[in-house]
């Protein structure tokens, strides 16, 4: 590939030399940055269109208005340009291209291939081997799946650090929901091994097969007299119908995804049901980022590429689109190359399809009308909130910060941001808190801002208003940090401390420096508006000391020892009676453990009592 550029921008001068092959142009503001991305089938004609008399679309014009700079990359195809285009939008996000806001990877259900195979939550790139089942539309709808197949099938779900470490079956054992394959003699490979099958069955949408499979073997039970299994089967046969039942759409389609779609008032919703294996795994409302001006045609035809491109989905063979977009057999194209199989857009007019596009169309709308009578609750939060700290311009973001830890440990500070359209969830930040005395939320609170604003000459996305979950020794730390900026660059900062009976509506809002406090109603809409970015930034804190805390809880102490590893630690905690256990027991009695000895023994101890 090839790149040009020009240093001062003159667009008659850069048309004379750029050349009519394919590649992908990118335009440049005054500050330097890219406002827009776009394709061409032949470079020169695509970008001489913006520069014409007669130009009738206001973003167009707007964004000519605003051009600076430009330069080109040629490649060797309208496919190759397609994908290089998605890739510069994901990389710059550009002022005036629509930008997909949510383009992470999505969730799958994994059964890996361990002796005894576990079933688990999977993000991310297929490394293990196993069988991955999905994508699923969120987390939520995986969880949702895991909780009723451990109800029916019993497979383990837990980590393979505890697996391993387990002398005897846990709590989900005792509640039926896992076999115990963990500790011998409670179920033998063979039955365990079988489960698993039927559980890869169920989630291919094979349900009646999986039935039928289980009549059989409860009929056999039955009639070899042993009528504890044959009860294990009527339960899980009883357990599958139920989950048949709950299924809201059926339908005979293999592997589908249907786009619904609205647009209105510059908002646009794409709606998603996402079908494989004849059962609907879930579906999902978007709102990309739309500059003014937008059409259509354009919404959508960048949202399928960006949404199919971003890596890690699975591109299904068969698409039913909304509305007809002007590239579309490119767009086939381009996804049955990244799919490497063909794929194919259908309009929905026929039978299964046309339902399923109509409910999808219908779930666009209501999702589009929540979505606006939501924006407009929160712009009006926005204007209330600034007429109570008497404003002059608009907060156009604001952050939060909270402390969230256990008793001093795994201490976590969060930081959440609101822009005038609600919660701006990818700029959320957590803090891992470390060399403070533990229980020290000043320290904590000081650390997590020192972390976040290291410079005003740096911080590209300083906020507005920063608000500290706290009185005034939590905002005394946010006051030393900001003391020596200068004051153009200094946020406006609130404290927010709780009232004495801490119930929602009898916050007191603090100034910073001046430690005025600020007089507000309790029904205040201004007073909603910090209170959820409150709420939000304790969740958030919660979310992350509690996985912080799973981690630790998760890892075992010995696995900084050299010449520790699995099979050892295993037998330490089966000789000791677990890790309590061990941190009792004496050098001898660790040295007796098999395949320690004695000069191992002397490093566990003196790593255990340090």
């Amino acid at each position: 590939m090839l790149e040009n550029s020009s240093p001062a921008f003159n667009h008659e001068h850069f048309l004379k030399y750029l050349t009519g092959e394919p590649g992908v142009y990118r335009m440049y503001d005054v500050r330097g940055d890219v406002i827009y991305v776009g394709k061409a089938k032949n470079l020169k004609k695509r970008v001489a269109s913006y520069f014409r008399k007669t130009v009738d679309n206001v973003k167009t014009q707007t964004l000519v208005n605003n051009i600076v700079d430009m330069d080109v990359t040629i490649v060797s195809s309208e496919t190759e340009a397609f994908l290089l285009e998605n890739n510069y939008i994901k990389k710059y996000r550009p002022r005036y291209n629509v930008v997909l806001r949510d383009d992470k990877s999505y969730p799958f259900i994994f059964i890996s291939e361990h002796e005894h195979p576990r079933l688990s939550f999977h993000r991310g790139p297929k490394k293990k081997k196993g069988e991955y089942f999905g994508p699923y539309p969120s987390a939520w709808s995986v969880r949702e799946s895991l909780r009723s197949m451990q109800k029916i099938f019993p497979i383990r779900q837990c980590e393979d650090s505890y697996y391993r470490a387990r002398s005897r079956p846990c709590l989900q054992y005792q509640m039926k929901r896992c076999s115990a394959p963990c500790v011998k003699g409670f179920v033998s490979d063979e039955d365990y091994n079988e489960q698993v099958k039927l559980a890869a069955m169920f989630l291919r949408g094979k349900n009646t097969q999986v039935i039928s499979t289980l009549v059989g073997r409860m009929e056999d039970a039955s009639v070899n007299l042993n009528f504890e299994a044959a009860a294990r089967y009527r339960d899980q046969i009883s357990a599958l119908r139920k989950v048949q039942e709950q299924q809201f759409v059926s339908g005979t389609q293999q592997e589908l995804d249907v786009f619904g779609f609205a647009f209105r008032n510059g908002i646009a919703c794409i709606f998603g049901i996402f079908i494989r294996d004849n059962q609907v795994l879930g579906s999902k409302s978007f709102f990309p980022k739309i500059p003014k001006g937008s059409i259509d045609k354009e919404v959508f035809e960048s949202f399928l590429l960006q949404f199919y491109l971003a890596g890690n989905k699975l591109i299904p063979q068969q698409i039913v689109i909304p509305i007809k977009f002007d590239e579309m057999h490119t767009v086939e194209v381009v996804l049955s190359q990244e799919a490497k199989r063909k794929v194919k857009f259908y309009e929905g007019v026929r039978d299964e399809k046309r339902k399923y596009l109509q409910i999808a169309n219908n779930n666009a709308e209501n999702s589009l009308e929540t979505q606006q009578n939501q924006q407009k609750s929160i712009f009006a939060r926005f204007t209330h909130l600034e007429k109570i700290l008497e404003l002059d311009s608009p907060i156009k973001r604001m952050e939060c910060f909270d402390i969230s830890h256990t008793s001093g440990e795994q201490t976590v500070a969060s930081c959440v941001v609101f822009d005038r359209n609600g919660p701006l969830k990818s700029d959320y930040r957590t803090f891992n808190i470390d060399g403070i005395t533990p229980g020290d939320d000043y320290a904590a609170m000081a650390q997590a801002i020192k972390r976040r604003y290291k410079s005003p000459t740096n911080d590209a996305k300083l906020p507005d208003l920063l608000i500290i979950d706290g009185g005034k020794g939590q905002l005394s730390q946010a006051e030393s940090h900001f003391k020596d900026w200068p004051e153009d660059k200094k946020p406006l900062i609130i404290g927010v401390a709780k009232g004495t009976s801490r119930k929602p509506g009898l916050e007191t809002l603090i100034y910073a420096y001046s430690h005025e406090t600020i007089a507000v109603d309790f029904d205040s809409p201004g007073l909603h508006l910090v209170q959820h970015i409150r709420d939000e930034s304790h969740r958030f804190a919660i979310t992350g000391h509690r996985a912080r805390r799973h981690k630790v809880k998760t890892t075992s102490p010995l696995q900084d020892i050299p010449g520790i590893g699995p099979k050892k630690r295993q037998m330490l905690y089966k000789y000791t009676g677990g890790l309590h256990g061990l941190k009792k027991a004496s050098k001898a009695e660790i040295a007796k453990v098999p395949g320690i000895g004695q000069d191992l023994a002397d490093i566990i101890y003196d790593y255990l009592h340090s």
